[in-house]
């Protein structure tokens, strides 16, 4: 099964934790509330409380502000970061004061809004995903928006990115099953997946991504096995050959995080950051997202850019924005030294 990115206690949408919310958090409630107090916030303070706590704790601390400061912009923690601090640093204090399958729904909103769509924050979170974690944040963005998501992403893309996306949502990854997803199966679907891009005029995507988007990790490896066998290259090279800009992008993201995610999410933390300009939505939602998993992507990391994400942060970033990232990943790993 693909990766789960969403820590336990927010997969289980767990509303009163048996063992409650700890002093610990009322104190990090107290700290915020007392840092956004009178005229200016103190960020330092807000970024030692907020931008340290892994995605379980500041699930936590998310639910107990509302009970704690019903009188700061009604108890919703992610409205206080919003109108106290501006600009990239801003957003990104604002996705971490909210859960995480809140977040990512936020980062979908803020990724559709205006002209234009920024597509890889988009099949960064819908593609490659486990069934259960979709199911939250199609619920959580209609709870929270009004709007039904998958419609939302028809409105806003075209073309094979749309077919892409609209697969990711609708069809799911399957559970692995071994008498389902057999030898021969497999050789079926690898045929009708020639079939219907190297072995004809003009590529079918809808055909292939269907089959793609359904495929568990073990499948998918069948498949690429009996291709590679058959025709002579890897599902992961067909795919890079037939297809092209952004949808390539977000089919061999599907394909990796299947496959080797901890190195998908590197490089796509170095796509972040390739070229004119750095792509802060993409960086931060990496950030963010990731910190779950973010031990197994540093390892991933160095090994293929002989660097740490922390590295990268550095020469891309600046300010309080560069100071907020680099908390996240110390929560998660921690530099020497520091």
């Amino acid at each position: 099964m693909t990766i789960d990115l969403y820590p336990e206690i927010i997969r289980r949408q767990d509303l009163s934790p048996d063992k409650g919310f700890g002093t610990e958090i009322d104190e990090d409630c107290k700290t915020i509330h007392d840092a956004t107090k009178g005229f200016g916030a103190n960020k330092q303070r807000v970024i030692d409380t907020l931008a340290t706590k892994d995605a379980t704790a500041r699930w936590k601390l998310s639910l107990r502000f509302k009970d704690l400061y019903p009188n700061d912009k009604g108890g919703n923690l992610a409205e206080l970061m919003k109108s106290e601090f501006s600009g990239d640093f801003g957003q990104a204090l604002t996705m971490l004061a909210m859960p995480l399958d809140e977040a990512e729904c936020y980062m979908l909103r803020k990724a559709t809004k205006g002209i234009g769509c920024n597509v890889s924050v988009v099949y960064s979170i819908l593609c490659g995903r486990v069934m259960e974690e979709l199911t939250l944040v199609k619920k959580k963005f209609f709870d929270l928006y009004s709007k039904d998501l998958t419609q939302l992403m028809a409105s806003e893309l075209r073309g094979d990115m749309e077919r892409l996306i609209i697969n990711s949502l609708q069809a799911g990854e399957q559970p692995y099953d071994p008498q389902f997803h057999t030898d021969d199966k497999a050789k079926e679907d690898a045929e009708i997946i020639y079939k219907k891009g190297q072995g004809r005029w003009g590529t079918d995507e809808k055909g292939i991504f269907k089959i793609l988007c359904a495929a568990p990790p073990e499948y998918i490896s069948k498949i690429s096995a009996v291709y590679t066998d058959k025709y002579g290259y890897t599902l992961w090279k067909a795919m890079e050959k037939e297809l092209s800009g952004n949808v390539r992008d977000g089919t061999l993201h599907m394909l990796g995080m299947k496959l080797k995610p901890y190195e998908t999410i590197a490089k796509l933390i170095k796509s972040a950051c390739a070229g004119i300009g750095t792509d802060e939505l993409l960086l931060t939602c990496c950030i963010i997202r990731y910190q779950h998993v973010m031990k197994d992507v540093m390892t991933a990391h160095i090994e293929l850019f002989g660097k740490t994400v922390h590295d990268r942060v550095r020469e891309e970033t600046s300010g309080k924005y560069k100071e907020v990232l680099l908390a996240i990943l110390n929560a998660a790993w921690p530099e020497h030294g520091e």
